[in-house]
């Protein structure tokens, strides 16, 4: 506070208003900014680890062989089948929708499919097309020789897994356009070995998760994947090596042990088979 009148009083009030607009007032606005955003992300992540933990805790379907259709007009609907291992069995490309519209060729090909692979699910990505796809299947089931059921699945994230370096080594032979496919079909199957392969920023089941701390993010999914792995317990017959490597004991190059030793041989019918896969030592066991 200024007493009296002299000849500095006006530069004192003008030093004083200055110091506060361009100094203190900025500062104190970005340290309460700060606070705010930090509490603001705090929330953001937890909301987003109890989304992905309700997602990845899905049901899963279990010793049913899965066809997984990724809908699309132009480029055809991709087909995968997978069996009850999550093993890739047959792959092709059908044109049931606009512009092409051959409902005739699609049907003959997928009833095929049915009746060599014994399919028990359909599983249709909701994306571009799904509705003109689901009335296909639908019709197209009909005239199957077995029971065929379908199920709308989501496919957010399954274009961005189709093209990472995970997918690249799970399936180097398999066109990028197909690898979407199985990735609709392994959701259905089991959502929790699919979903862990794909960036949680693909999934989006978050408040703006691009925005927030990435390092957290990530922290808070691992966390969430590990909580709901060790909660279900994993199925060794049908987990992923993504799935596996969550798993106490198993990294990354047992996990892809057990799958290949899984494929080479089957299924397995007890624990005491792992001691014949590869690296996979008595401690790990």
């Amino acid at each position: 506070m200024i007493k009296g009148n002299t000849q500095f009083t006006e530069m004192l009030k003008e030093t004083i208003l200055d110091s506060y607009k361009r100094l203190i007032e900025p500062s104190i606005e970005r340290e309460i900014r700060s606070d705010l955003t930090e509490k603001a992300e705090e929330k953001a992540i937890k909301v987003f680890g109890q989304n992905s933990k309700q997602l990845l805790l899905g049901a899963p379907i279990k010793g049913k062989t899965v066809m997984g259709f990724d809908p699309a007009y132009r480029t055809g609907c991709k087909i995968a089948v997978i069996d009850e291992t999550g093993k890739v069995l047959d792959y092709t490309t059908v044109y049931p929708t606009e512009p092409q519209n051959d409902v005739e060729g699609a049907k003959k090909e997928l009833l095929k499919l049915i009746e060599k692979d014994k399919i028990d699910m359909i599983a249709i990505g909701n994306g571009t097309a799904s509705r003109e796809s689901e009335m296909f299947v639908a019709d197209m089931i009909k005239g199957a020789s077995r029971p065929v059921h379908y199920v709308i699945v989501s496919e957010a994230g399954a274009s961005v897994y189709s093209a990472s370096k995970l997918a690249t080594e799970e399936y180097p032979d398999i066109n990028v356009s197909i690898r979407g496919a199985i990735s609709i079909a392994r959701r259905l199957q089991d959502p929790l070995a699919e979903l862990v392969k794909i960036d949680p920023k693909a999934i989006g089941v978050g408040q703006y998760q691009h925005d927030v701390n990435q390092k957290r993010l990530a922290e808070s999914l691992t966390g969430v994947v590990e909580d709901s792995v060790n909660k279900v317990g994993v199925d060794v017959n049908t987990a992923t090596p993504s799935l596996l490597s969550y798993v106490s004991g198993i990294n990354n190059t047992i996990a892809k042990n057990i799958v290949k030793y899984r494929d080479e041989n089957g299924k397995l019918k007890n624990r005491k088979q792992l001691l014949k896969v590869p690296k996979l030592r008595k401690s790990s066991f």
